[in-house]
């Protein structure tokens, strides 16, 4: 018998599944005396990205029990690999999208933007980082096919590991992250037309294991494109986070990208204002002006007929765009900064959202 080492072996964690080894097929032969153990471990694929980290998790988990351990790292058979997808999937077929299905409870946040350069890539990241910071389970899809910049803004340089026809997203900062930029060489400009960017959006939906998330965070192309109307499709339970500036102008574009998600079925579920002032020591100073952020909550609200709230001003902050060409995210590198502490509070908002649960079943047993 092997209790002592399954036993251990089980607190060891696949960094990339989020599941412990013994659950994922991952563990082999054992070979078990009082003081010694020699296990095999099944890595997913030959030159797997997480081999170093998991053969170390393990020789210190069993060191805890053995005094003497050997660790034969090996791969996983074809059938092996099969059987892994299968139970990731959860016998689902494959091209399946969770998301869309009836009782998903993950809250799908689509970020948008009217026009580009108002911050929405780099405020989609740190809020992705702050809810997981926060101890919420997410995922962040980089859906700005020709102006992918979230692999950069989040510090991840390694691709997706591909099991079968399941692609395993890179972790960073507890965050799921999948992106365009993951799969062009040397900064490759994509040149590519309707139909092909409706494929990719949506085997980044069918084709990752994004697992059990508690938010999916989408960082739309600015704009009212192809991309925005294929994802309202893929996802019609989204709801909208618009991002806008003070500016009287990019608010009147900042409406646009709110009342495309209400044409493809998505509720607004906030604005956020972004630049919004620089701190100075004779108070607040409105370098591009003020009011925009209302302005676009006040005419969404008329629009959807719902109320629509400013969630937040973040300040024009130096070290934001520092963090950001540095590949780490503000909220993580400096907390204390007044953007970061606005942007932590606007997660903890979004945390505090309701769910929409009509229609699903919440898999309460009353026996």
């Amino acid at each position: 018998m092997s209790k002592r080492a399954l036993a251990a072996l089980a607190k060891v964690i696949d960094p990339e599944l989020r599941q412990p080894i013994t659950e994922l097929g991952m563990v082999g032969p054992i070979q078990e005396t009082e003081d010694s153990v020699t296990v095999q471990i099944k890595l997913t694929i030959v030159g797997c990205p997480a081999s170093q980290s998991i053969e170390r998790d393990v020789r210190a988990a069993l060191a805890e029990v053995f005094k003497n351990v050997e660790v034969d790292m090996t791969t996983m058979t074809n059938d092996e690999r099969k059987a892994l997808t299968v139970k990731l999937r959860g016998n689902k077929p494959a091209k399946h999208n969770p998301f869309a299905e009836k009782d998903n409870l993950t809250r799908v946040i689509f970020v948008s933007s009217g026009k580009g350069g108002v911050g929405k890539s780099t405020l989609t990241v740190n809020l992705a980082v702050a809810l997981a910071a926060l101890g919420q389970k997410v995922g962040l899809l980089d859906a700005d096919i020709f102006g992918y910049s979230v692999p950069q803004l989040i510090g991840v340089n390694q691709s997706p590991t591909q099991v079968e026809n399941l692609m395993l997203p890179p972790i960073a900062h507890d965050v799921k992250v999948i992106s365009i930029g993951f799969f062009v060489k040397d900064n490759q400009p994509v040149a590519w037309r309707g139909p092909m960017l409706h494929r990719a959006v949506e085997q980044f939906l069918t084709d990752v294991f994004w697992g059990d998330l508690d938010f999916l965070l989408v960082d739309l192309p600015p704009g009212t494109g192809d991309v925005a109307i294929s994802l309202g499709q893929l996802l019609p339970k989204a709801k909208t986070l618009v991002i806008t500036t003070p500016q009287h102008t990019a608010a009147i574009v900042a409406e646009r990208s709110g009342a495309i998600g209400l044409q493809t079925g998505q509720e607004i579920l906030g604005v956020i204002e972004n630049m919004s002032y620089l701190s100075s020591e004779n108070g607040p100073v409105e370098i591009f002006g003020s009011g925009g952020g209302d302005a676009v909550a006040a005419r969404l609200t008329e629009l959807s007929g719902k109320e629509v709230q400013l969630m937040g001003k973040i300040p024009i902050s130096q070290d934001l765009r520092i963090s950001a060409d540095n590949q780490s995210p503000i909220v993580v590198s400096d907390p204390a900064d007044p953007a970061a502490i606005e942007i932590t509070r606007i997660a903890k908002l979004l945390m505090a959202t309701p769910r929409g649960l009509a229609g699903k079943s919440l898999k309460i047993s009353t026996s």
